[in-house]
């Protein structure tokens, strides 16, 4: 698991972050008791990237009507949960035009999602944040009242736990997608966490690709669960590696249309079209929605036939264990 880090930001750079005048952070501080910021000897004024959270969520609510004098002294979650409600009073009651639901995990992420300039790339999408969780220590233990769309995770170094533990909370809460952020990893981990069918992106990467990134696969997944008559679980991720693929291929059965060499092939050519359609996905923004559209489809009918080739397994007495992924 990633360790966590507490950056520290003097009054101007969180000005600089949020759009907020210094003037007006000033006030709110000693007025209303909306931040309690430490102070170094030279009277400096240094807040924490939670205050900075907290900036966002107080300046896009006041902007909206509410009194900073009646919301400045709330918590975090408080100010998230007021802004979701006031959002959610504005959607259309038609299906489709609900927000995609997102679980951020790290705090320099969210307060990138939830600022103005972040919505600015969305175009007529919504998102809306439904959690926030400090790192992967504290979203290893979280509950949510309604499962998100998407969880989206920005992590420093991508190691092994790392992608053990975010795979522990697929299989708990079954995301309908799952992206990953990081800056530095080995890139054996991060072939494993594509394999497994997660969206891995390396920073530095803009507002504007992951506002595109973020909708174009929200959309889809929506999209394949009225499709595939499903609730949105994600696609699960390749269960048998090619070697197991070429073997069955190779097995002669007393199948007279040779349907596990058929199947076996079929899967591993959906699999090769996966990984291509998720390194479109990964290293382009352009078309992200054709990409992340293709990614899922043939995700989806992959996982179908693996299903499919267990069953021929079974009745053909092929042991499918042997070099299992």
């Amino acid at each position: 698991m990633s360790t966590p880090t507490h950056h520290i930001f003097r009054i101007g750079a969180v000005s600089k972050a949020t759009g907020i005048p210094v003037s007006t952070l000033r006030i709110w501080e000693t007025r209303y008791g909306a931040f309690s910021p430490v102070k170094t000897e030279g009277k400096q004024r240094m807040f924490e990237e939670l205050d900075v959270s907290k900036a966002i969520l107080l300046k896009q609510l006041s902007s909206e009507g509410h009194a900073i004098s009646a919301i400045a002294g709330l918590d975090v979650n408080q100010l998230r949960s007021l802004s979701n409600l006031q959002n959610s009073t504005h959607l259309k009651p038609r299906a489709q035009d609900e927000p995609v639901t997102l679980a951020v995990v790290g705090l320099s992420l969210a307060n990138r999602i939830e600022s103005k300039k972040f919505a600015s790339g969305l175009m007529h999408n919504r998102i809306k944040v439904t959690g926030v969780l400090v790192d992967m220590e504290a979203a290893s233990h979280a509950s949510f009242g309604e499962v998100p769309h998407v969880l989206l995770v920005k992590v420093n170094s991508l190691q092994t736990s790392v992608h053990s533990c975010i795979q522990t909370l697929i299989q708990k809460h079954q995301f309908a997608q799952t992206i990953v952020i990081y800056n530095f990893a080995p890139e054996a981990v991060v072939q494993a966490m594509k394999f497994s069918g997660l969206i891995v992106r390396r920073e530095p990467i803009s507002d504007l690709d992951l506002a595109e990134l973020l909708q174009s696969v929200a959309f889809v997944d929506k999209k394949r669960a009225q499709e595939f008559g499903t609730s949105g679980a994600v696609i699960a991720g390749r269960k048998y590696s090619d070697d197991t693929l070429m073997r069955v291929a190779s097995i002669s059965t007393n199948v007279l249309c040779e349907c596990p060499r058929h199947v076996a092939e079929l899967i591993a050519q959906l699999a090769s079209f996966e990984e291509y359609s998720q390194e479109c996905l990964n290293k382009n923004s352009e078309d992200a929605h054709l990409h992340a559209y293709l990614r899922s489809i043939s995700g989806s009918a992959r996982s179908l036939f693996e299903n499919a080739l267990e069953k021929i397994a079974q009745h053909e007495g092929i042991d499918l264990l042997e070099g299992k992924k």
